[in-house]
């Protein structure tokens, strides 16, 4: 795992390059997906996929998630956002409104954020108080336990970029009509308090990244470097955790 100052990618890849290894990893992933959904091989349907993406505003999550449910069938995903919880929401355990979402067996979620904003936005913003953002350390890891436990596929994503990277990418959108809507005054506020949200994603990543649902830090710097090495990333944790329980990856084939 990438430690958050490492920003640029680990090797030189021209887009061209990028794209291309693109390409071939997504139709990977479009096989894994119809494996895991029953529709190759022996048609039984494989365990739950999630995958979970974090990040700074402006990294690059939703180029992201974009380019990793490309290939699939709408049919065959499901994409959740989640912003602020609502007033309702509030009245229950903050983990609660995350259990409707969560794919069963043969299904795939992506999730744009996710119960983590316990222990980054809401602890920076001190939207919860530090007892609580303390204990969800240990809520959210027993939580991944009993996803994992029960046989789900679990990956997890944050997004980095460089302070100087984001900034301009702030610009472009503030010079764009059609992005400017993408930025607003939060993004410019927690870009002010970066060095506490660097701590709360320091401490996230150490508490929380067990071995059965380990953080990747992905460098976002470069949106086609970022862009395949989320999907060869996802596509090689579902083959290793098929193989693992003993699927025969020929049937992708």
């Amino acid at each position: 795992m990438a430690h958050l100052g490492d920003t640029a990618p680990p090797f030189e890849i021209s887009k061209k390059k990028a794209e291309a290894r693109l390409e071939a990893a997504q139709q990977r992933l479009l096989r894994l997906r119809l494996l895991l959904g029953g529709q190759l091989g022996e048609k039984r349907i494989g365990p739950p996929l999630a995958v979970v993406f974090e990040g700074w505003d402006a990294s690059g999550k939703g180029g992201a998630i974009k380019r990793l449910v490309a290939p699939i069938d709408p049919r065959h995903v499901r994409v959740s956002q989640f912003a602020a919880p609502t007033y309702d929401e509030k009245r229950h355990h903050f983990l609660q409104r995350f259990w409707s979402v969560l794919p069963g067996w043969g299904g795939m979620t992506v999730l744009d954020r996710s119960w983590y904003g316990r222990v980054l936005v809401e602890r920076v913003e001190k939207f919860a108080t530090e007892k609580q953002w303390h204990r969800a350390y240990r809520e959210i890891t027993e939580f991944e336990r009993t996803l994992t436990a029960e046989g789900m596929i679990l990956v997890k994503f944050w997004m980095h970029v460089s302070p100087d990277e984001q900034l301009r990418r702030f610009q472009d959108r503030a010079d764009d009509p059609l992005r400017s809507w993408k930025l607003t005054d939060e993004d410019w506020r927690n870009r002010d308090k970066r060095a506490e949200y660097e701590a709360a994603v320091e401490d996230m990543i150490t508490e929380t990244g067990k071995k059965r649902a380990p953080w990747t830090v992905v460098p976002g710097d470069s949106k086609p470097y970022a862009r395949l090495a989320v999907v060869e990333h996802v596509c090689h944790v579902v083959e290793s955790q098929l193989l693992e329980k003993g699927y025969d990856l020929k049937q992708a084939d």
